[in-house]
């Protein structure tokens, strides 16, 4: 795997994407705490912007430093109007980086997500070089299975977290498999 030096820069047709910033703290607040986010994902508990710069610095920022990857910001060209993040997470009890998504309600389907993920599962592929790639989703998030299988991951198993009976589906990707899109 390369190891990202300094923070990378993605751009699609209509979005910029880079690594996240003590400035995102309101975007990530809000995210956190969206009712779909939470139905899906879960309730963090995160309700300050203290607690979201201190989740940052725990969680993106040391993912930055220590793999070299994390989730990135995601804006619209242009506007630079802030519409959610996308990027890669380093889970601590799956060896596989997991991709992972989420948008601003008012961004929802209209194909951001997939134009994101597209880009960092690509970024994956070809300038981090890794080999395999993740998505853990919950079972009743049909856009977000809909979305892994587009990308190319397929059904992998279901799961449960360490101390949490919550049963999750794991999608995977590998290298050499076809990438389709």
């Amino acid at each position: 795997m390369n190891v990202a030096t300094t923070c990378p820069e993605i751009e699609t047709e209509r979005l910029k994407m880079r690594w996240l910033t003590e400035a995102d703290v309101p975007l990530m607040l809000a995210i956190w705490n969206d009712p779909t986010f939470v139905r899906y994902v879960g309730d963090r508990g995160i309700r300050t912007e203290q607690q979201a710069l201190d989740e940052l610095t725990n969680n993106a920022f040391r993912g930055y430093e220590e793999f070299g990857y994390g989730p990135f910001h995601v804006s619209l060209r242009g506007g630079g109007d802030a519409i959610g993040v996308c990027g890669l997470y380093k889970r601590e009890h799956y060896e596989d980086p997991d991709i992972g998504f989420a948008f601003l309600p008012e961004y929802c389907s209209q194909g951001y997500g997939w134009e994101a993920a597209r880009a960092v599962r690509d970024y994956a592929r070809d300038e981090l070089g890794l080999r395999r790639i993740i998505a853990i989703v919950s079972p009743e998030n049909t856009a977000s299975i809909r979305l892994c299988e587009k990308l190319g991951l397929g059904f992998d198993r279901h799961d449960t977290y360490p101390d949490d009976d919550e049963t999750v589906s794991v999608y995977a990707i590998e290298w050499d498999d076809e990438v389709s899109g």
